[in-house]
């Protein structure tokens, strides 16, 4: 799952709460007797390190549906005005021709497929889990999916006919909640009271089994076609690394034997290795068991960035040490003489999960997106810029910088896939609205960055340091115009392109129109306004990431 959600993730509390056990005690009355032994179980779990997994493990579907069902009561989470188009919508149906259009799409623009990700909760939205725990909240980064797809195709005269479409994700827990229940069955786990949290963890597990495996992602090597992947568990092994041929045959899975459950989101590739990045936002269910947050970013513990040759294991694995932080997303990585170097957005601290109680969600993404003048560690701590770490693959040294300065937080990178793994010119990302985001407690992007990774623009002076930074362009969109899913077209069938020479192609939403569109960018003039703007057929959800899949030329 693309990781932009900006949700207050804590989870506080301790089990040793008088309030939780006097209800526990009260619901045992009042739960029929098939279902009382069951909940024995889980009632001497909460204040012990226990697995349970062996005692429950033979409770059959029906008797653990009957327990969520006495115990669990959904609730609705209300939206701010400002969150509206983070409400889901309805699944459209067959392909919807677009035909309202504003300018034109060029001749030698790809045929293919615009396909974005995002959350798209089931039953009217986000949901609370009310129980004699007390609450878990969903937040954006859980809960069902949705892909939404423009199709560019040409008729045999070549003009463009352009149609969009949308798809739930029908993973086993949306078929199940979808056609077997028609209700939400799903508990939320990630923010909430601590017991609340746990059992909501437990039962999932027994229920649908796939609870523990949060998050993977993928990167394509240079040159070949293989896709190398990656995945993290809350249990181990945590981290799981492997390379899959172009036709789509496993060729290689190993265990890195991390130490730790880090919520690691993207892996890099350059010609010869896979980057992994270790950084310290991790998951620890025994934390959960002692009144802790399941999810946290630990300040204080180590950042690595691990170098492995493509088909290596655990051992092979170089790592080095950096200074701490959080890079939820790579721009791009690529071999220069002995270094390798890495290219991402860093921030100081992780947006999730959450502020610690002191700060209220808003007042903490407020200070969090702003730096004072002074660069005070109490601003700014949300704040990503592009950031370089050059990794000497003889010495072992590390020389890390920023890339961007302090005028504007950026994330989501992307570039042109051609160069992928390989050194390039030009980048580009996303630029976080930080007003706009603080008031809604929430990400949202309003422009992007073209980053010209050769060119030196300026130099600032941070906590006493000079800094070198590079050339940036902006392209700005209207007041109350968001974009999500932002991604570089190549332009189609020319010879001897320069790296810029296409497209960007983005989800925008208008907030005060309620409409979104699709926006076409000339990245050669990216300043300027859009070359072509097409307006769907319903409000599309702001989402994650995106990808654009040229189809084959017809004959």
């Amino acid at each position: 799952m693309a990781f932009s959600s900006y949700a207050n993730l804590q989870v506080h509390g301790s089990f040793q709460n008088p309030f939780i056990f006097h209800g526990l005690n009260h619901l045992k009355t009042s739960l029929s007797s098939s279902v009382k032994p069951l909940f024995k179980e889980l009632q001497q779990l909460l204040p012990r390190k226990v697995d349970v997994s062996k005692t429950m493990k033979n409770t059959s579907g029906k008797m653990l549906d009957a327990l969520v069902d006495s115990i669990f009561q959904f609730v609705d989470q209300p939206l701010l005005p400002s969150q509206k188009n983070f409400a889901p919508v309805e699944e459209i149906g067959d392909h919807v021709e677009v035909t309202w259009t504003e300018g034109e799409i060029p001749a030698d623009f790809a045929e293919g497929v615009f396909i974005r990700n995002g959350i798209n909760p089931l039953f009217g939205g986000l949901k609370s889990a009310v129980s004699i725990f007390r609450q878990t909240q969903h937040t954006w980064v859980e809960g069902e999916g949705m892909l939404h797809a423009l199709y560019f195709k040409k008729d045999h005269d070549g003009s463009w006919i352009i149609s969009y479409n949308n798809r739930y994700v029908e993973t086993e827990t949306f078929k199940l909640e979808k056609q077997k229940h028609n209700k939400p069955c799903f508990l939320p786990a990630l923010e909430g009271d601590a017991a609340a949290v746990v059992a909501a963890y437990i039962l999932n597990g027994l229920r649908f089994g796939t609870i523990n495996k949060h998050l993977s992602n993928t990167n394509k090597a240079p040159n070949s076609g293989k896709l190398v992947i990656m995945g993290v568990d809350a249990k181990k092994p945590y981290y799981v690394l492997g390379v899959i041929s172009a036709d789509g045959k496993l060729l290689h899975k190993v265990d890195l034997e991390f130490k730790r459950s880090t919520l690691s989101h993207d892996i890099g590739v350059t010609q010869k290795y896979n980057v992994i990045i270790d950084h310290p936002l991790t998951v620890d269910v025994k934390r959960v068991t002692m009144g802790g947050p399941l999810l946290k970013y630990e300040k204080e513990e180590y950042a690595r960035i691990g170098v492995m040759p493509r088909y290596g294991d655990a051992e092979s694995v170089k790592w080095f040490e950096v200074q701490t932080n959080c890079t939820f997303h790579i721009l791009n990585c690529f071999e220069e003489a002995n270094e390798v170097v890495v290219r991402g957005c860093r921030a100081l601290t992780s947006f999730l999960p959450g502020p610690d109680g002191v700060l209220n969600k808003y007042e903490w993404f407020s200070k969090g997106f702003n730096f004072a003048d002074d660069h005070s560690a109490e601003t700014g701590y949300l704040f990503s810029r592009l950031y370089e770490w050059r990794l000497n693959m003889v010495s072992g040294n590390v020389e890390e910088r920023n890339l961007t300065g302090t005028d504007f937080s950026m994330d989501f990178p992307f570039i042109n896939e051609q160069v992928t793994g390989l050194k390039h010119k030009y980048g580009y990302t996303q630029v976080i609205d930080s007003m706009a985001s603080s008031d809604t407690g929430m990400g949202k992007y309003g422009s992007l960055a073209k980053l010209y990774l050769e060119e030196s623009n300026s130099t600032s002076f941070v906590e006493g340091k000079c800094e070198d930074l590079i050339k940036v362009e902006y392209h700005k969109f209207e007041e109350k115009n968001f974009c999500s899913g932002s991604v570089f077209v190549a332009r189609h069938g020319g010879k001897g392109m320069e790296e810029d020479d296409g497209w960007i192609v983005t989800f925008v939403h208008n907030e005060e129109t309620d409409v979104t569109q699709v926006h076409v960018i000339d990245a050669k003039k990216f300043e300027s306004e859009p070359i072509a703007k097409l307006t769907l057929p319903q409000r599309v959800p702001y989402g994650f990431h995106a990808t654009f899949v040229s189809m084959p030329c017809q004959s």
